[in-house]
């Protein structure tokens, strides 16, 4: 067997399972531009539009598909049931 090959692989794997690592989010509990925090209920409507607001960001900068300035565990529960 090359080991190589397998270094390669697993090097490979690495990284892919690095860049799904969750960061925490510097941004909980503080305001937006609009002095609004995201909660529950715009979690939940940003879970449902995720896969549009997902296309639709891959050809604009200013559409994400997560608000950062959200209240934290409430927002994430929304996002996650949409």
């Amino acid at each position: 067997m090359n080991y190589s090959r397998i270094l390669i692989l697993l090097v490979l794997f690495a990284l892919l399972a690095s860049a799904c690592a969750a960061a925490p989010n510097e941004l909980v509990n503080t305001p937006d531009q609009d002095d609004e925090i995201a909660g529950f209920w715009q979690g939940l409507w940003h879970g449902i539009i995720s896969p549009f607001a997902f296309i639709v960001s891959l050809f604009s900068d200013n559409v994400g598909i997560y608000e950062v300035h959200n209240n934290g565990n409430w927002y994430n529960f929304g996002f996650m049931l949409g």
